[in-house]
C-alpha cells in the first residue's frame, strides 16, 4: 500500500509540474517585460509559436529577395576583385551581426525580459529616447520603404511580362503597380507573422528558382554570339568611379539588409536558445547559392553593361529577347510571386504598430472589435504604399538613401553596440575591438553611401515625373 501511495504521490507531483510549466509557457506568450500585459500588436502580430525552421523561412524571405538581381550592377562599379570581396565581407559581417543580436535577445529572455521588437531592445539597452526617437522611426521608415519598393518592382515585372506578350500595348506602369497593390491588399490581411510560415517556405523555393533562371540565362547569353562584348573596365572619370563604388557598397549592404531580426525571433516559441542560429544557417545557405551565382554569372556575361536589374539585360537594344520569351516570362512570374511574400514580411512592423494602436488585447483576435479596425488600417496602409509606388516610379533612388540611413545602422552597427553594452567584454579582448571596428567602419560606409544616394537623386531629378511610365 505504501508503494501504491508513493506512486500516486509522485504522479500527482509530476502532473502538477507539467501544469505549472504549461502556465509558465502561456504566461510568456501573454505577458511582456516584468509581467506587464502584452499590447495587441505583440499579442496578435508577433505570436510566439514558431520553430527554428520557420525562422529560417522568415529570414530567407527578408534577406534573399529580388534586389539580389542588382548585384551584377554593383559589380560593374567595383570590378571582379572588389566585388567578390565586398560580397564575402557583407555575408560574413551580417551573419556575425545577426547572431550577436540573437544572443543579446536570448540573454534578456533568460533574465525574464524577452524583447519582441527592435525598439524594445533599444529602449532597454540604449535608453528610452533611442528606442522612441531613433530606432523605432528608422525601422518603420526602412520597412515601409521596402514595401513601397517591392510594390513598384512588382509592377515593373508585370509590365515586362505585358510588353513581351503585347509589344504594342498601351497600359502604363502605374496600372501594373495598382494590380500588384491589389494582390498586396489581400495578403496584408494575413493576421500574424507566424501565419506567413508556409508562404515564406514557398518564397524560399521561388528565390532559388528565379536565381537559377537568372544564372542560366546569363551563362547562355554570355556563351553565345548574341551577348554583348564583355568589358570589365571601370569608369575613367574619378568622381563617377568613386561615387559608383560608394553606391555599389550601399547596394550590397542593403541587399543583405534585414532590419527585423528581433521581430523574427519573437515568432519563436520559448525557449528560444539556439533556434535563430539554426534559422540563420538555413538562410545563409540560400544566400550563398543565390547571391554569388547571380552576381558572378551576371557580371561575367554583361560586364560593365549589367543593368540595375539583370533581367533587363535579357533583351537587346531593340527589345528582342536574347533567351526564349517563355523563359523570361517564367522568371518574372517567379520574381513577382516572391516579391509579394517579401512585401508582406516587411509589412509586419507596420501591422504591429497599427494593431497596437487600434486593437483591444482584451477582445478576441477575430472578434468584430478587432477585425474591422485591422481590415481598415491595413488596407489604408497598403493603399498608401501603392499610391506612393505609382506616383514615384523613381523610388529606387529614394530607397537607396533610406537603406543607407536605415539598413546599415540597424544591421551592421547596432548589433555590435548592443552586444558590447550587454555583455561588456574587456576592452583588451579581440571581440570588443572587432565589434568596435565594425561599428566605426560601417558607420562611415553609411555616411558615404547616403552622400552617394543624395548625389544620385540630384542627378536623376530632371527626369522625375509623377506617374511616369518608365
Amino acid at each position: 500500500m505504501a508503494s501504491i501511495g508513493s506512486t500516486i504521490s509522485i504522479g500527482a507531483v509530476h502532473e502538477q509540474t507539467i501544469k505549472e510549466a504549461q502556465v509558465f509557457s502561456t504566461a510568456t506568450t501573454t505577458t511582456h517585460r516584468h509581467g506587464k500585459q502584452l499590447d495587441a500588436g505583440a499579442l496578435f502580430v508577433l505570436k510566439s509559436k514558431g520553430s527554428w525552421w520557420h525562422s529560417g523561412f522568415h529570414l530567407t524571405t527578408s534577406i534573399v529577395a529580388p534586389p539580389l538581381l542588382s548585384l551584377p550592377f554593383a559589380f560593374a562599379s567595383l570590378g571582379w576583385t572588389a566585388g567578390v570581396i565586398s560580397l564575402v565581407v557583407g555575408a560574413i559581417v551580417t551573419f556575425y551581426s545577426y547572431n550577436l543580436i540573437s544572443l543579446v535577445l536570448e540573454h534578456h529572455a533568460e533574465l525574464g525580459n524577452r524583447h519582441l521588437r527592435f525598439r524594445d531592445m533599444a529602449y532597454d539597452i540604449l535608453g528610452p529616447k533611442w528606442g522612441k526617437y531613433y530606432v523605432g522611426p528608422i525601422q518603420f521608415m526602412v520597412c515601409y520603404g521596402a514595401v513601397v519598393g517591392n510594390i513598384l518592382l512588382g509592377g515593373q515585372c508585370l509590365k515586362a511580362i505585358y510588353i513581351l506578350w503585347n509589344p504594342n500595348g498601351t497600359m502604363k506602369l502605374y496600372e501594373f503597380v495598382i494590380i500588384f497593390g491589389i494582390l498586396m491588399l489581400i495578403l496584408a490581411q494575413i493576421p500574424s507573422f507566424h501565419s506567413l510560415r508556409h508562404i515564406n517556405l514557398l518564397s524560399l523555393i521561388l528565390c532559388l528558382l528565379y536565381s537559377a533562371c537568372a544564372t542560366a540565362a546569363s551563362i547562355y547569353i554570355g556563351s553565345s554570339s548574341k551577348g554583348p562584348h564583355k568589358n570589365y573596365s571601370l569608369s575613367n572619370n574619378d568622381e563617377t568611379r568613386i561615387f559608383g563604388i560608394f553606391n555599389a557598397m550601399a547596394i550590397i549592404a542593403t541587399t543583405f539588409g534585414n532590419g527585423i531580426i528581433p521581430e523574427i525571433q519573437a515568432t519563436l516559441a520559448p525557449p528560444v536558445k539556439g533556434k535563430m542560429f539554426k534559422g540563420l544557417c538555413v538562410c545563409y545557405a540560400v544566400v550563398t547559392v543565390t547571391f554569388f551565382s547571380v552576381a558572378v554569372s551576371g557580371y561575367w556575361a554583361f560586364g560593365n553593361e549589367a543593368g540595375g536589374l539583370i533581367l533587363n539585360n535579357f533583351l537587346n537594344e531593340d527589345g528582342n529577347p536574347l533567351v526564349p520569351r517563355w523563359f523570361i516570362m517564367m522568371t518574372n512570374i517567379f520574381t513577382i510571386l516572391q516579391l509579394s511574400a517579401v512585401a508582406v514580411v516587411y509589412l509586419q512592423p507596420t501591422n504591429e504598430v497599427l494593431e497596437r494602436a487600434f486593437s483591444n488585447p482584451k477582445s478576441g483576435e477575430f472578434s468584430a472589435r478587432n477585425v474591422i479596425p485591422r481590415l481598415v488600417s491595413r488596407s489604408m496602409s497598403v493603399i498608401l504604399a501603392t499610391t506612393i509606388a505609382a506616383m514615384l516610379p523613381f523610388f529606387g533612388d529614394i530607397n537607396a538613401m533610406i537603406g543607407a540611413f536605415g539598413f546599415l545602422p540597424l544591421d551592421f552597427v547596432l548589433p555590435v553596440v548592443f552586444f558590447n553594452l550587454t555583455f561588456k567584454p574587456s576592452k583588451r579582448s579581440p571581440i570588443f575591438w572587432l565589434n568596435s571596428t565594425i561599428a566605426v567602419v560601417f558607420s562611415a560606409v553609411g555616411v558615404t553611401a547616403a552622400v552617394a544616394a543624395v548625389r544620385q537623386i540630384s542627378l536623376d531629378a530632371k527626369t522625375y515625373k509623377l506617374f511616369a511610365n518608365v
